[in-house]
Parts: structure tokens; sequence; C-alpha cells
């Protein structure tokens, strides 16, 4: 048995989806660095490798409020996998845009790396993707913007 509980995981994980949800509708994106731990490491493979919760926050209240990201506010999990033994989660994320206008879904997804500290925290994420898809997706949700305009 790990160090937490499958229980404990799963709310810790679904409170993750919450404050993420919260974040990106809202634009705040501060509750969300709070999910991790003061020395937490996050891994982004277009931006680089974070340091702590500080740098966590900087980066993605940065990134966030700037287009087109201020445009994806959704990120539902398709799929996930709990490892008890490590206190990992695995799952997989739709970046989701918002309706351009025509009714049209625009998302491209992800592979997200999480593990837990405990106490709801979090201590590492490692986001991996294609960036080509991510452009790919911009790019049609803009097309598809633009002629609903």
């Amino acid at each position: 048995m790990g160090r937490w509980t499958r229980e404990e995981l799963e709310e810790a994980f679904e409170n993750y989806q919450k404050v993420g949800l919260q974040a990106g509708t809202s634009g705040d994106w501060n509750p969300w660095a709070d999910l991790f731990t003061e020395d937490c490491t996050y891994v982004e493979h277009q931006f680089g490798t974070f340091g702590g919760r500080e740098a966590v926050r900087k980066w993605i209240c940065g990134l966030m409020a700037q287009y087109p990201a201020t445009e994806m506010k959704y990120y539902p999990i398709e799929w996930y996998v709990i490892d008890e033994e490590r206190g990992w989660v695995i799952c997989h994320v739709w970046n989701r845009l918002t309706d351009p206008g025509d009714g049209s879904l625009h998302q491209a997804g992800n592979i997200s790396i999480l593990k837990y500290a405990g106490h709801g925290k979090w201590k590492y994420q490692e986001d991996v993707y294609d960036r080509q898809n991510m452009l790919k997706m911009v790019e049609g949700w803009e097309q598809a913007k633009a002629k609903t305009a």
C-alpha cells in the first residue's frame, strides 16, 4: 500500500480539476498555483522547467493572460490512471478553446503526469503534447471565428 489512500488521491485530483476549471473561466490562476508545494517542479516541454510554486505562478499567470490562452478556458479529463503505490496521477487532458460562435469544438490533447505530496498539494507536474497540434487547433478556431464575425 502507498503513502496515501486512493480516496485521498481521487479527492486531490478532483479538486485539481475543479480549481483548474475555476481558473480557466475566471482568468485567475493563483488558486491553481496554490495547489503545488513550495518546492515543486513543473516540466512544460515548450516553456521549460520551473522550480518552486512562485515560479509556476509567475509563468502560468503570465501565460494565461495572453491570447490565445485567454480563449482556452476548459480542460476536461478524458481518462486518468492513479498509481496508489507512487501517489501519481497520469491523465489525458483536452485543452479546449471557447465556442468560436458556430458551435464547433476546438481542442488538443496532452498527457499530464502529477506526483502527489499530500494535504491536497502536488509536488510535480509534467505536460507532454505536440505543439503543432496545439497550433493547428488555434488556427482552426481562428478560421471558424472569422466566419462568424
